[in-house]
């Protein structure tokens, strides 16, 4: 499009407040500020702590089926998955039929963790000050905007 058709974008357009993409940053922001002392007391991080989730959810999973699931690529995850095989609460498993693929299985502790993160979203829920439903509905609504936006 040319610069001479297109019409100038008005105040509005530009203003902070008015950025879906500065709401939901600023957004997530906070409410990874609140996740920290709930999380810091499994010795987790929130990257951490959403690779427990897929992983609590299925076990035993590929490292590119996991970054598919988190939105994650392998330069991400391989230092974050070494950190948490060292403090025990996975495996990484190479396949003897092919090198390239790596599978993540939980060990006992990583099984043993979940019972004491169920408070989690119990502590994040009542820290929204919202009703389930209502969480539930923004979260399928952002969930809706990641899908067409990555199609």
């Amino acid at each position: 499009m040319s610069s001479q058709n297109s019409s100038p974008p008005s105040d509005a357009a530009l203003l902070l407040d008015n950025q879906l993409c500065f709401a939901l940053y600023s957004t997530s922001l906070a409410i990874t500020k609140l996740y920290q002392p709930l999380l810091a007391d499994l010795g987790l991080t929130y990257p951490q702590y959403l690779v427990m989730l897929v992983l609590w959810e299925r076990d035993d999973v590929t490292v590119s089926n996991l970054g598919e699931r988190l939105f994650l690529d392998s330069g991400t995850l391989t230092p974050l998955l070494k950190r948490m095989e060292a403090a025990g609460l996975l495996r990484r498993i190479r396949s003897s039929v092919d090198e390239r693929r790596v599978q993540i299985t939980l060990t006992a502790a990583g099984h043993e963790l979940k019972t004491r993160a169920a408070r989690v979203p119990v502590c994040m829920i009542s820290a929204t000050h919202s009703p389930v439903a209502e969480l539930m509905a923004l979260t399928e609504k952002v969930q809706a905007l990641r899908r067409q936006l990555t199609a």
